[in-house]
């Protein structure tokens, strides 16, 4: 390669390295956990079905704020659901396509599957099948709690949505 042509080959792929940067990085971001304004962490998630709601048009989203001061909240959004109908949600240890997401999180392992061990963003839904949870706990949610999950009356998992 001459010297002039050296110039032209280092621009031409300049840009394209560069898309590259972007794009990889882009994709870590959208992956990775936000930290907000005073060192909050937030992951969240879309709802999907599980097979158990199959011809439910379950839909939704859930959120969890890992606060600076030691809080977690976990918030949830659904719709589709039953009308008028008490809905519980927790977060769970393990990822949507685990098992249907597996087991409770809990903050002592040792300790009872019930609040204030779990975090239950339970909720009752509206007349149009709608249903909002917000669950405030006063310790901070370990890396292994990962997913929300919606069951309905009796106990089923019916909608999961893995937090990101």
């Amino acid at each position: 390669m001459d010297i002039d042509a050296q110039p032209f080959a280092i621009q031409r792929s300049g840009p394209r390295r560069l898309l590259a940067i972007v794009a990889a990085a882009t994709l870590v971001l959208a992956f990775a956990p936000t930290v907000v304004a005073g060192g909050a962490t937030v992951t969240r998630g879309d709802l999907a079905a599980f097979a158990t709601a199959a011809g439910q048009p379950i839909t939704g989203r859930a959120q969890m704020i890992r606060t600076a001061d030691g809080k977690t909240t976990v918030s949830i959004h659904v719709e589709g659901l039953l009308p008028n109908t008490v809905y519980g949600s927790h977060v769970h240890a393990a990822a949507c396509a685990e098992g249907d997401a597996n087991g409770h999180y809990k903050y002592d392992p040792a300790g009872p599957a019930a609040p204030p061990n779990e975090i239950w963003p339970g909720f009752t839904t509206n007349a149009s099948g709608t249903g909002n949870g917000n669950a405030t706990v006063d310790w901070t949610a370990g890396q292994t709690a990962v997913s929300v999950v919606v069951h309905a009356p009796g106990g089923a998992k019916i909608a999961c949505a893995d937090l990101s």
